[in-house]
C-alpha cells in the first residue's frame, strides 16, 4: 500500500497561538514540509485546487513543479484537479511539464471539487456541473492517449488534429478520478478502468464499501483486470507521539475548519465529543500516535477490501510548522513500516 500526505495549504493563523504566517511563509513551510515526506520514504504528495482566500492552492502544478526540483522520489499529484472548470488541453501540457521536471513521477486525480467558487470564476454555469466533468475527462483521456487529437464536444472548441505537446515521460500519464458518495462517480471510474481516489473525511470508511464494491464490478464488467482497478483514500490525519498529544494538537483548527465550511452548508459547530467520535476504532479521522494511525489505515483496508494507497492530510488543522514537520517524519519512519509490514 502507497502512504503519503495531500495539502490544501491553508492561509489560517494557529488558533492557539494566534500567529499567522504570509503567503510566502506558508509556500516555503509547504515546500519544506514536501521535501521531508520525500526525505522519509513517503510514496506520494498531493495538492488541492480551491480558488477562496482559505487556500493558496489555485495552481496546484506550479506548486508541484517547485517540488519536483527539491524531491527525488516521491510522486507529485493533484488532489483533485477541478477538471470541469478547466480546459484539458492546459491541464494535460501543464501535467506533462510537472512530468518531464520531476522524471516521471507526476499523477492527476481528476474531480469535480468540492466547492463551487471556480464556476463563476471562469464563466462556467453550476447547472453543467456533470456534464462539464464528463466531457472534459473524455478529452484529456483523448489527449493522453494521441497527440494529434479529433474531437468535438459542448463546452469546448472542437479539436481538428492539433497536436498537444509537450509529451511525458511516462508513457501513460496517470488519471485518477476522485469521488465523494456518488455512485455514478463510482461507476464511471471502474468503466474507464481509471484507479479511483475516495474522500472519506466523516462517518465511518467502511460504509463506502458498497460503493467501492459497484466501481469494481462496473470495472469488471467493462473488462478490466483486477490490478487495474486501483482503490485510493483521501482522509484527514495527523500522528504524534501520542494519542492525547495528537488530538490536543488537532483539534483547535479541525474544529475550527468545519465550523466555518458548517456556516456555508448548515452544519451545526463541530464539538470535541464528535472529533472524539471520529477518532475511534471505526471513525473517519486517522489522529494519534503511529501505532493506533497504522491499525486504523489497517482496520480501513481491510473493511474496503482492500486498498492500494492512502494519502492524508493535516493542513485543514493549520498546524505549527514544526509540529507538520514531525507528524511527516513519523508518517515516514513508523506509521508507513508498520502499514507496509502487515500489507506486504
Amino acid at each position: 500500500m502507497q502512504l503519503g500526505l495531500d495539502s490544501f495549504i491553508s492561509t489560517a493563523s494557529d488558533p492557539v497561538s494566534g500567529a499567522h504566517l504570509s503567503p510566502v511563509e506558508r509556500m516555503r513551510d509547504l515546500l519544506e514540509e514536501i521535501e521531508r515526506a520525500d526525505q522519509v520514504g513517503l510514496d506520494v504528495f498531493g495538492i488541492g485546487e480551491h480558488h477562496r482566500s482559505e487556500f493558496l492552492d489555485s495552481a496546484p502544478a506550479v506548486i508541484l513543479a517547485a517540488a519536483a526540483a527539491r524531491t527525488r522520489t516521491i510522486r507529485l499529484t493533484s488532489a483533485v484537479t477541478v477538471l470541469s472548470a478547466a480546459d484539458p488541453v492546459r491541464v494535460f501540457q501543464e501535467f506533462a511539464t510537472l512530468d518531464l521536471i520531476s522524471q516521471g513521477r507526476a499523477e492527476i486525480v481528476a474531480g469535480r471539487g468540492s466547492f463551487v467558487e471556480s464556476y463563476p470564476l471562469f464563466g462556467l454555469d453550476l447547472e453543467d456541473y456533470d456534464s462539464l466533468f464528463v466531457e472534459k475527462l473524455g478529452l484529456l483521456l483523448e489527449i493522453r492517449k494521441n497527440t494529434h487529437v479529433r474531437w468535438s464536444g459542448k463546452h469546448r472548441a472542437p479539436l481538428t488534429g492539433q497536436g498537444v505537446y509537450p509529451r511525458p515521460m511516462q508513457e501513460l500519464l496517470p488519471v485518477w478520478i476522485g469521488v465523494g458518495g456518488t455512485p455514478a462517480s463510482f461507476v464511471r471510474a471502474g468503466t474507464l478502468g481509471l484507479p479511483l481516489m475516495v474522500a472519506i473525511i466523516g462517518g465511518e470508511p467502511h460504509r463506502f464499501r458498497p460503493l467501492i464494491d459497484l466501481y469494481r464490478e462496473a470495472g469488471k464488467r467493462a473488462g478490466h483486470p483486477p490490478e487495474q482497478l486501483k482503490v485510493g483514500i483521501h482522509a484527514i490525519g495527523y500522528v504524534a507521539d501520542t494519542d492525547a498529544q495528537a488530538a490536543d494538537d488537532f483539534f483547535p483548527g479541525y474544529a475550527r475548519t468545519f465550523t466555518e465550511i458548517g456556516r456555508e452548508r448548515g452544519w451545526p459547530p463541530t464539538t470535541r465529543e464528535q472529533f472524539n467520535a471520529l477518532r475511534g476504532p471505526t471513525g473517519a479521522l486517522l489522529v494519534g500516535d503511529a501505532e493506533t494511525v497504522a491499525a486504523k489505515i489497517l482496520r480501513i483496508s481491510e473493511s474496503l477490501g482492500g486498498i492500494d494507497r492512502l494519502t492524508f492530510q493535516m493542513s485543514v488543522a493549520a498546524l505549527p510548522h514544526a509540529k507538520a514537520l514531525h507528524a511527516i517524519e513519523l508518517a515516514g519512519t513508523r506509521v508507513a513500516p508498520l502499514v507496509r509490514k502487515k500489507s506486504a
